[in-house]
């Protein structure tokens, strides 16, 4: 397993970040601009992705920071 000093150095972490800011924008306007509870569970399935990641990442161990991936 690669090491890593900061979870912003992880490829996924950077990716669920770009990916979070895609959803804001596709959320943001069209047919869900009214469904504001979708909405909201949208955007919160993606910040969960970043979460996890760092979470993970802040844990002890390679164990318990796979899990979290």
């Amino acid at each position: 397993m690669a090491r890593f000093d900061w979870f912003e150095d992880i490829k996924a972490w950077r990716r669920a970040r770009e990916l979070m800011k895609e959803i804001y924008a596709l959320t943001s306007a069209g047919g869900f601009s009214r469904d504001f509870r979708l909405i909201d569970q949208v955007r919160r399935a993606a910040v969960s992705i970043m979460s996890n990641i760092a979470e993970g990442f802040g844990r002890g161990g390679n164990k318990e920071f796979v899990q979290f991936l």
